[in-house]
């Protein structure tokens, strides 16, 4: 993919992902939450000039650091959700303050390492960028996924839906 469909690609699931994370919504525990991130990072692994040929160690140093900041991007994007099972017995999610808090972050940090890139005279395409998100993306489907299922059930009693104590609290972080 060309540089500015990369950025046009960037642009949009980074919208599209946080203005969702505010709206509650309903985990579907049979979803692959995999394949996004997966094909994400496909796209990103097969396209060349993933690193600078000139810098190759200064380039697969800040690759590895943005890889980093996107695992615990993605592992805060997961733990701040307030996630609760629903009478019916759905899962369901929606962001926090800190959820936002967690997203600037990362925004920011990423934002250093381009800067530290730019300094250091490392040509930097948004491949990067994009195999970043992807880890944010499989690092925050999977914890979530481990939160939902790890949720009390919920289970009928002579055809009420009855909900055990404990997942009557709703999971606060």
């Amino acid at each position: 993919m060309s540089e500015s469909v990369n950025a046009l690609v960037i642009v949009a699931v980074v919208v599209w992902v946080v203005v969702r994370q505010f709206l509650a919504q309903r985990i579907d525990l049979d979803r692959r939450w995999w394949v996004l991130p997966v094909v994400l990072a496909l796209l990103v692994v097969r396209e060349p000039g993933l690193l600078d040929g000139r810098h190759p160690v200064a380039a697969a140093t800040l690759l590895g650091a943005d890889v980093v900041v996107g695992l615990v991007t993605g592992l805060g994007w997961a733990v701040t959700p307030r996630v609760w099972r629903a009478p019916d017995g759905s899962v369901w999610a929606k962001g926090t303050g800190a959820t936002g808090l967690v997203w600037l972050g990362g925004v920011a940090a990423r934002a250093g390492l381009y800067s530290a890139g730019a300094a250091a005279g490392v040509a930097q395409g948004s491949g990067a960028l994009l195999l970043g998100l992807a880890v944010t993306l499989l690092a925050r489907g999977g914890v979530l996924m481990w939160r939902a299922r790890g949720l009390e059930p919920t289970y009928r009693d002579a055809g009420r839906v009855v909900i055990s104590p404990a997942a009557a609290r709703k999971d606060r972080v």
